[in-house]
């Protein structure tokens, strides 16, 4: 078993107010598997994907990744160490660095990782030519579209080969052809092994999914299929 979730509640806490968001969340997800979360704005969708992400900790459950117990005390080398070295992430705004080279872009993991500068620029090179960019190497984000800035988002998430891709809303800035091309680099991915986990709010991008997810007032509403609300 790649993931396990049991019995996951989160509840955020301000002043004395406290607001649950996820309630009682089971979950596992085996090594290869891809992965649609959907749900209304609310839902807690955004906050489970961090949570698998290890940008955020459960109030109580457990959480199992590889093996590996997250919680509420995990120390933030742990949870550093898990991001660099098992997911990758790419996000609907892309997240890219501005006035940066979309080489650059892609090689800081590796920067992070400490890899040697000749052997990260080699690397980032190769995951541009595979996103089919290697004539952008030198182009920063606001010269390249939006489709252009996906892709390079998703050299980066690959380039330290993550079991685990997390996608939050691919392709929500997207227009569709940009959006399908996103979604074939994905099942590629998957197809080579890759653990894929990604949010959307679309049926159609859910659909390339082998397993939807929905999500609604913090609850796991289906699994597997469409369901009903």
């Amino acid at each position: 078993m790649l993931i396990e979730l049991r019995h996951i509640f989160k509840d955020y806490i301000n002043e004395k107010m406290v607001t649950p968001v996820l309630k009682d969340i089971n979950l596992t997800v085996e090594e290869g598997d891809y992965v649609a979360i959907m749900g209304p704005s609310g839902s807690g969708k955004t906050t489970l994907m961090n949570i698998l992400g290890c940008l955020d900790t459960p109030t109580s459950g457990e959480y199992i990744l590889d093996g590996t117990e997250i919680t509420g005390d995990s120390s933030d080398e742990l949870l550093s160490d898990l991001r660099l070295n098992k997911l990758g992430f790419v996000f609907q705004t892309f997240n890219l660095l501005p006035n940066t080279s979309s080489l650059e872009n892609v090689e800081l993991p590796l920067v992070y990782a400490g890899i040697p500068k000749e052997e990260r620029r080699k690397r980032a090179a190769a995951a541009l030519e595979r996103m089919g960019l290697d004539d952008k190497t030198g182009n920063n984000p606001g010269e390249l579209s939006g489709g252009q800035k996906q892709r390079v988002a998703i050299a980066r998430a690959i380039i330290n080969d993550p079991r685990i891709l997390l996608a939050d809303e691919p392709t929500g800035a997207l227009d569709s052809e940009s959006g399908e091309s996103v979604m074939e680099l994905f099942k590629e991915l998957n197809e080579e092994g890759v653990t894929v986990i990604m949010i959307t709010h679309d049926a159609d991008i859910a659909a390339h999914a082998k397993r939807v997810i929905h999500l609604k007032d913090g609850i796991i509403r289906g699994d597997g299929g469409e369901c009903s609300e």
